[in-house]
C-alpha cells in the first residue's frame, strides 16, 4: 500500500503525485501541477482544498492516516449519500469523482466542488451576518433539517434493511464498544450516563434519513443567511429523525473552542423557537428532545474520547487548542449529559 510521503512540502494523508496522476484520469480539465491545504475543522475525516494550475478548486475527503475503527470512515457511504442527494432539495456539494484504490495514498478518498460560503461557527463569522441574516439562518436549517428527513429513504437504500433494534439503541452499543477499543484513558462518567440512557430511552417513533452531524459547524452559509450546502456525511443513517434535531439544539447550546455559540448571540433563534418551527414543518411531536439532547452530549462524549486519543498518537496532525483541554472534553460533555437527565 502507498503511504504518503511525509516531507516538509506534503499534507498529511496526501501522496502528491500519486493523487495528481488520479485526477488527470478522473476529473475532466484539470491542469498540474495541484497544490493541497488542509481545512479547519473536520476532527475526524481529513479534508483538504485542491487547487490546480488555472484556479479551479475541489475538495478531497479521507480518512484519518493510520489504524482505523471497523466499520469507520467510509469513504464509499459518504459519496452514496452526496450523490444521493444531489436532485433533493437539501444542499450538497456536487460530487466530482471516487477513488476506492487504497493504493493511491493508503486509504479510499473522494472529491466534490468547492462551494463558496461561511462556517458560523465563531463570533468572528457570526459577526459578518446581519441581524436579520442570522434569523434567516435560524429558519433555514431547521427547514433543511426538514427537508433531509422528509427523503425517502429508498433513493439510498434501495433494500431497507431490517433492523431489530432502535436507532438509538444501536448508537448506544456503537459508542460504547468504540470507547471500549481506545488506546486513551477511558472517561468513567462515559459509562455511568450509557446505562441511564440505556434504562431511560423512549421508543423510535419513526424512521427517515439522519445526518449524525447536523449543527452549524459542517454547514456552508451565504452572506444573506441561506445554506449553500451541508457538509460531512460521515455519519449518516437511517434512524431516528428526534436524534439529529437533539444533536443541532445541543450544540446551539454548548461553546466551541472559542466560547461561542448561538444561544449567546443576538438575533440568532433560542433553542424552543427551532424546536418549535421543527414541529411546525414536520407535524412530529417533540416533547422527548431533552432524552435526545442528553444522548447527543453523551455521544460528543465519545468522540471526543477518540478525537482526543487521535491527536496524542500523531494521526491528525496538530491541534487547534491544547491537548489538556481535549483531554478533558469527555469528561466535561458526559457531566452535561448527566444533568439533562436530570
Amino acid at each position: 500500500m502507498s503511504s504518503p510521503r511525509s516531507s516538509a512540502d506534503d499534507v498529511i494523508g496526501i501522496d502528491r503525485e500519486a493523487v495528481e496522476q488520479w485526477f488527470t484520469t478522473a476529473v475532466p480539465n484539470v491542469s498540474l501541477p495541484l497544490s493541497f491545504s488542509l481545512l479547519a475543522g473536520g476532527r475526524s475525516n481529513l479534508t483538504y482544498r485542491v487547487a490546480d494550475a488555472q484556479g479551479r478548486s475541489w475538495v478531497l475527503r479521507r480518512p484519518p492516516a493510520g489504524p482505523l475503527a471497523p466499520g469507520a470512515h467510509s469513504m464509499e457511504r459518504e459519496w452514496r449519500i452526496l450523490s444521493a442527494l444531489e436532485a433533493s432539495a437539501v444542499p450538497v456539494p456536487p460530487t466530482t469523482a471516487f477513488c476506492a484504490d487504497p493504493e493511491v495514498t493508503g486509504a479510499a478518498f473522494y472529491v466534490m466542488e468547492h462551494v463558496g460560503g461561511t462556517v458560523i461557527d465563531n463570533a468572528k463569522n457570526a459577526s459578518l451576518l446581519s441581524h436579520s441574516a442570522r434569523h434567516r439562518l435560524g429558519s433555514d436549517i431547521i427547514a433543511t433539517l426538514a427537508d433531509l428527513h422528509n427523503v425517502d429513504p429508498a433513493v439510498v437504500e434501495q433494500r431497507p434493511v431490517a433492523r431489530t433494534r432502535s436507532y438509538v439503541g444501536r448508537q448506544l452499543d456503537l459508542w460504547i464498544r468504540r470507547t471500549a477499543g481506545s488506546r486513551a484513558p477511558r472517561t468513567p462518567e462515559i459509562l455511568e450516563v450509557h446505562e441511564l440512557l440505556c434504562r431511560a430511552e423512549p421508543p423510535q417513533r419513526w424512521n427517515t434519513l439522519t445526518h449524525g452531524d447536523f449543527r452549524l459547524g459542517n454547514i456552508l452559509v451565504a452572506p444573506t443567511g441561506t445554506i449553500e450546502a451541508v457538509l460531512d456525511w460521515e455519519l449518516w443513517t437511517v434512524g431516528d429523525p428526534l436524534a439529529d434535531l437533539g444533536w443541532l439544539t445541543a450544540w446551539w447550546n454548548i461553546a466551541e473552542d472559542d466560547g461561542w455559540t448561538p444561544r449567546r448571540a443576538a438575533s440568532f433563534p433560542s433553542v424552543s423557537e427551532l424546536t418549535s418551527r421543527y414541529q411546525q414543518l414536520t407535524d412530529r411531536d417533540t416533547s422527548d428532545l431533552p432524552y435526545y439532547t442528553s444522548f447527543a452530549l453523551w455521544r460528543l462524549a465519545c468522540i471526543a474520547e477518540g478525537v482526543y486519543e487521535r491527536y496524542l498518537s500523531g494521526v491528525m496532525g496538530r491541534p487547534s487548542v491544547p491537548l489538556d483541554v481535549l483531554a478533558a472534553r469527555p469528561r466535561e460533555l458526559a457531566a452535561a449529559a448527566r444533568a439533562d437527565l436530570a
